[in-house]
């Protein structure tokens, strides 16, 4: 039987109705399914080592959840962090990462993610994305939160600085193309992807490697609660085409799925609506207050303990508290006013007003923690961080809730990014990085840390995936 006749019976066999045949056959070097941050670092990458890349993505257009990352990246031992004088190690990223993930990571994974990080920085500074500015989200214990110096969010500039260089490669992106299998030979080698289009068009691609870098299911509401029955009622944070289908593309290729109920909810999405609420407003020094207006949680305790923190007050939401200086310190904010999210007051007793908790609780509120903020020492929550007091107004509080933001579980791969099956042998050709693989989170993942997943295994992945290719080159001519 040929090659196409083979595709179109996979066609058959997959679609299991009316008599469709591939349109037509490409062929290329390597397929990236998806084009948020780790299928465009893993496409920009393996293009500039000298092979041919196509990316798919089955939404309108390019960005994925990378686009709506707002905090930053975490990075240890970086330039951007020696201009300031902060001292940081791989090792101790490598342990603040464990103890987030209450120590079910796959430590070699970690390492790995703490080790490059400072690399992935330079790469993105590279590429043009601005990564100077440094700060510090929840779970970290040192300022290792890399983004724009201006404040702005760190995965548009990301994303932009990426398209950027897409364009200017001449990168070959077809956004509206749904993969509907990865293709593979009777070993179980990858050899390519068919591929429905935007027009409902079935074509096939030949290929050597493939990427896997779909990202979660954050928005597969009823596959969240499948494995987590108890998240049943809450929304999502993240972008519509978080769905989870590269997960269902690599176990269909023999891929084994780990970690799956593992799946995080976030602290500080804006009660009402889909926005999530920086970690960074936190990280800049916002507290958090209950309806009657006491703190209730160390702010920058990790995202599983305050979303439970926030879950247990009354009426299962808080009110992020600022003031006009941390306004001005982080540019994301005015985005927040510009979507009428923000209730402000002139004085502290103004603000209880406005979001109806007692006067005299918030301002006694205020006055404590300013107080610890100058002595150095939280007595009730023990933050270590605490960069501003909260003094000048007006003042203004975010109304948050828990949202589901992120799922830690994924497709196993090893630390060279291939995919692996249950019995821990390898899928030939088959790469993964990003969300749709498990291990690097365990149970919980650390603010900032996604971004440096993103970049540091989308990087590993074209290495690998280039590598495969060149081997599989050599086999041919010998």
């Amino acid at each position: 039987m040929q090659r196409r006749d083979l595709l179109i019976c996979s066609s058959l066999a997959l679609l299991g109705g009316p008599a469709l045949a591939v349109s037509r056959q490409e062929v290329t070097d390597i397929v990236v399914i998806g084009s948020g941050g780790t299928g465009l670092t893993a496409a920009l990458s393996a293009l500039a080592a000298g092979v041919r890349v196509m990316v798919l993505e089955k939404m309108p257009i390019t960005g994925g959840n990378t686009q709506l990352a707002a905090g930053g990246m975490n990075a240890a031992e970086t330039r951007p962090q020696a201009a300031r004088k902060i001292v940081d190690s791989w090792k101790t990223m490598y342990d603040d990462t464990m103890k987030g993930g209450q120590n079910r990571n796959n430590a070699e994974l970690v390492e790995i993610l703490a080790r490059q990080s400072s690399a992935s920085i330079d790469w993105l500074l590279a590429q043009g994305a601005d990564m100077t500015g440094v700060g510090r989200m929840a779970g970290a214990s040192v300022d290792r939160t890399h983004r724009p110096a201006a404040g702005d969010a760190v995965g548009h500039n990301i994303v932009h600085a990426l398209r950027q260089q897409a364009i200017q490669q001449k990168l070959d992106i077809r956004a509206g193309c749904q993969v509907l299998k990865i293709l593979q030979a009777p070993d179980g080698r990858a050899t390519g992807v068919l591929v429905r289009n935007k027009y409902g068009e079935l074509f096939a691609v030949q290929a050597q490697a493939v990427v896997l870098a779909t990202g979660g299911f954050s928005s597969n509401l009823a596959r969240v609660a499948q494995y987590r029955p108890d998240y049943a009622s809450f929304s999502s944070t993240n972008q519509p085409g978080a769905t989870g289908d590269g997960l269902d593309l690599g176990k269909a290729a023999g891929g084994e799925l780990i970690d799956m109920e593992h799946i995080q909810i976030h602290p500080t999405q804006a009660a009402g609506s889909k926005i999530l609420i920086t970690e960074a407003v936190r990280g800049n020094g916002a507290i958090m207050v209950n309806r009657q207006g006491k703190r209730f949680v160390n702010e920058l305790t990790t995202r599983d303990a305050a979303s439970a923190a926030v879950l247990r007050q009354s009426g299962g939401s808080a009110f992020l508290v600022f003031d006009t200086p941390l306004r001005k310190s982080l540019k994301q904010i005015e985005g927040y006013y510009h979507l009428d999210l923000v209730r402000e007051g002139a004085t502290p007793a103004a603000l209880a007003a406005a979001i109806g908790c007692d006067a005299k609780t918030l301002e006694q509120t205020l006055d404590t923690y300013n107080g610890y903020q100058a002595a150095g020492t939280d007595a009730e929550f023990k933050r270590a961080n605490m960069p501003r007091a909260l003094k000048t107004g007006p003042f203004a509080a975010l109304e948050i809730r828990p949202g589901i933001h992120y799922t830690m579980g994924g497709l196993r791969i090893d630390t060279r990014t291939r995919v692996q099956r249950a019995d821990r042998s390898v899928i030939p050709g088959l790469f993964a990085g990003g969300e749709v693989t498990g291990g690097v989170h365990g149970a919980n993942r650390l603010g900032g840390n996604s971004i440096s997943e993103t970049i540091t295994f989308g990087r590993i992945a074209a290495v690998q995936a280039v590598a495969h290719v060149k081997q599989m080159r050599q086999l041919k001519l010998s």
